[in-house]
């Protein structure tokens, strides 16, 4: 797909993830929340909110928001546009869309939650959507992906590792359909993997499609110096419209994971529209 993306004067904008850590309305001891899980406190929205104003993103893709009212508590629905995963469970995946940018929702990649109809707890679907200011676009798929196979070998057969597989294949197939449209598109979230070039997760990717893995060679400090498990991939135009060391990292002040934030950091690159 040719011509402009934006229209010349959006030229720059930021694009984020962020992890908000179980964030619910529901109170301590709630079925819904695990044993180890504590209710959010109304100083917890003020705070996560003033850390959103803070990042200013254009775009955030958000993960672990039960609905649609916590979201608004965090992102200024006068300031932003949200959008939630439709998926029956507690942690959702959203957007968060700056005004005047237009959203349209396409249907649901449903077939990363891979445990079947029957299963007792399900996993998170992809949130897929694009984003416009004009004529074009930027197609967007939002994860938040199997935990518990950080690094391990493709032959781990034990705990995560498999669905954590599966689920890659899938979006590999999600990447090589917009590889084979020709649109541009960025897919990211929490892959729950310290995905580097080198994984067998990316190769596997790279052999249907060129992408651009933002993060790539980078610690985080909002792990102790780990490689990031929160992601954003590039794909088709939108790897060109990657600003060169714009990859940021929005820490918390005075501590990296303080009580009642979350134990993420949001991530962020911003992006040079033609």
């Amino acid at each position: 797909m040719c011509g402009e993306a934006f229209p010349a004067h959006a030229r720059e904008i930021k694009l984020s993830t962020w992890n908000l850590d179980w964030l619910s309305l529901k109170e301590t001891g709630d079925p819904a929340l695990p044993d180890d899980v504590h209710g959010r406190q109304p100083n917890d929205f003020v705070r996560l909110h003033k850390y959103a104003t803070h990042l200013n993103a254009d775009i955030i893709a958000f993960q672990e928001v039960d609905g649609p009212e916590p979201a608004a508590r965090v992102f200024d629905p006068q300031t932003y546009q949200i959008i939630l995963s439709q998926a029956p469970i507690i942690q959702r995946v959203g957007l968060a869309v700056r005004r005047p940018l237009t959203v349209t929702v396409n249907e649901e990649l449903s077939a990363l939650d891979v445990t079947g109809p029957e299963a007792s707890h399900h996993l998170r679907t992809g949130l897929d959507v694009t984003v416009s200011d004009g004529p074009e676009h930027l197609r967007i798929l939002v994860v938040h992906l199997k935990t518990g196979c950080w690094d391990q070998p493709l032959n781990q057969r034990k705990h995560s590792c498999p669905t954590l597989y599966q689920q890659f294949q899938i979006l590999e197939d999600w990447i090589a359909e917009r590889q084979d449209e020709g649109e541009p598109y960025a897919v990211l979230g929490d892959f729950n993997r310290r995905l580097t070039m080198h994984d067998p997760l990316m190769q596997q990717i790279e052999q249907d499609a060129p992408v651009l893995l933002t993060t790539a060679g980078k610690a985080s400090p909002c792990w102790g110096g780990e490689y990031f498990i929160d992601h954003i991939l590039l794909g088709n135009q939108a790897r060109s419209w990657l600003i060169p060391d714009s990859l940021r990292v929005m820490t918390y002040r005075n501590d990296t994971l303080p009580d009642g934030l979350s134990d993420h950091c949001p991530v962020s690159v911003r992006l040079h529209l033609p």
